[in-house]
């Protein structure tokens, strides 16, 4: 793996863990705002969370097509 691969696989690998992090709040936030009636602010912020689950699924496949390309299997 040349240089420049390991640096973009570090970069995915950390965005993908990230973003797992932002979803889970997301959905918490969601259900804090969904208790305080809050409905429109829980609609949105559970369509954050669909959306960062939809940024995962491309951030794991640019990083499966990295590691295929080197080689390598995801640890993801």
């Amino acid at each position: 793996m040349s240089q420049e691969s390991y640096r973009i696989s570090k970069l995915l690998e950390h965005w993908i863990e990230h973003n797992d992090e932002h979803v889970k709040r997301f959905r918490v936030v969601a259900e804090e705002a969904s208790s305080a009636s809050l409905e429109d602010v829980a609609k949105y912020m559970r369509l954050a969370a669909e959306k960062g689950d939809e940024v995962k699924t491309h951030l794991q496949k640019a990083l499966n097509s990295l590691n295929d390309k080197s080689g390598l299997k995801s640890g993801h």
